[in-house]
């Protein structure tokens, strides 16, 4: 396929707001989970906040989108000079010619969660100030950042779960491949509720400690939150940087919360993702895994990976610094990747000592220093939906 460029990209998660505090906490192995502490919530868990969310609502001419998730985006936004970069496209191209692409999970749903609790009796009506279309519509994230940027193009919201914004890539290349946009801002947001935390815990992976991916000790996830946002661009021949080289997507619908549990979604995506790139699987540097810590997931990616990869490719999980970031976790490791791509080192899976010897894969437990010239990222969402993508240095 052809390269597509990541002219500017941002995010905020657990560790901080823009890219250097990702990456600072990436190297210096510090993890941005903590006990939760939410007032709504009340189980023993760990989570990944994202600090200054409750003080920081969204401009006054687009209040009718102000919720924790849109939130979370905009503070994104504003990080990185990205909202700068993208005003700089829209003069290149024109407002109608880039394209916006939003992943999400669970949205604005925090807002309905508010509306509910606030009802005088189980029967009475929702408040008349709750705003679904707004803020808890799967499309809210896709219609404010659009409006925020300024963008005119083809706009897009996906919520595939936690698949969701690493299918963004997948969408936004096939729309300017067709030519119906000239670039693209990919994004994916979400934000921390009830709805995920309890209901996670009803599915018993919530673990009490943080999570550890690939652990023998593994027993569950970590919930955050984050958003993430990258500029796409045609990337030119012989141009710098770092580009989309191919992505590979499945659906193998084993079981609505379950993975396939010999891999078989996940070995499709990544195939896909090596064949569209035209890359054999020994020319990948690293894998970050979805590696969300349940025994299920990393024992069915693991089975996965080591069908395509083998036991020498290097590679990790990184929601030991996030936690599962869910609808958000696609673009926050395809950031990730491409910082290891551009600083030359991999991060271990923190959190994880011993690993589960029944697993093959070629872990790393401690950040280490290594040229890396090309990535895979793999996110595999509820119900089979599975996103490989595949970042890669352009050469100058």
């Amino acid at each position: 396929m052809r390269p597509l460029r990541l002219s500017a990209y941002t995010l905020v998660n657990a560790l901080g707001h823009g890219c250097a505090a990702s990456l600072t906490a990436l190297q210096q192995e510090r993890s941005g989970l903590r006990p939760c502490d939410l007032a709504y919530v009340d189980l023993e868990t760990w989570i990944g906040p994202v600090e200054g969310v409750d003080a920081s609502p969204v401009v006054p001419h687009l209040g009718a989108y102000d919720c924790r998730n849109n939130r979370l985006a905009q503070m994104a936004m504003q990080q990185d000079d990205f909202a700068r970069a993208v005003a700089d496209a829209v003069q290149r191209y024109g407002a109608t010619r880039v394209g916006l692409f939003a992943g999400t999970s669970t949205s604005g749903i925090r807002e309905t969660e508010r509306a509910y609790a606030a009802r005088k009796s189980a029967d009475a009506a929702l408040p008349a100030d709750f705003d679904y279309v707004h803020t808890h519509n799967i499309f809210s994230a896709a219609g404010f950042c659009g409006r925020y940027l300024g963008l005119r193009g083809p706009t897009l919201g996906i919520s595939t779960a936690c698949s969701s914004s690493a299918k963004v890539f997948a969408a936004a290349h096939r729309h300017m491949d067709a030519g119906l946009c000239d670039a693209a801002v990919v994004a994916g947001v979400d934000s921390l509720c009830q709805t995920t935390l309890y209901g996670f815990n009803s599915l018993e992976l919530v673990s009490r400690t943080p999570c550890k991916p690939w652990s023998s000790a593994r027993d569950g996830i970590s919930i955050g939150e984050g958003a993430g946002f990258a500029l796409l661009e045609w990337a030119e021949p012989g141009g710098d940087g770092t580009a989309l080289l191919g992505y590979g997507e499945s659906s193998d619908a084993w079981h609505m919360a379950s993975p396939h549990p010999e891999g078989s979604g996940s070995i499709l995506a990544m195939k896909r993702a090596l064949d569209r790139a035209g890359l054999s699987a020994d020319e990948i540097d690293y894998v970050n895994l979805h590696g969300t810590a349940t025994h299920s997931n990393d024992a069915s990616e693991d089975k996965g990976v080591v069908s395509v990869f083998g036991t020498a490719t290097t590679c990790s999980s990184t929601k030991g610094w996030t936690g599962h970031t869910l609808g958000a976790a696609g673009i926050i490791e395809a950031i990730f990747s491409c910082l290891v791509i551009e600083h030359g080192f991999v991060p271990g899976c923190l959190n994880t000592s011993e690993p589960d010897p029944a697993l093959s894969a070629g872990v790393l437990l401690e950040s280490r220093e290594q040229a890396v010239d090309r990535v895979m990222s793999n996110s595999f969402g509820f119900g089979g939906s599975n996103c490989s993508l595949i970042f890669g240095r352009m050469s100058p």
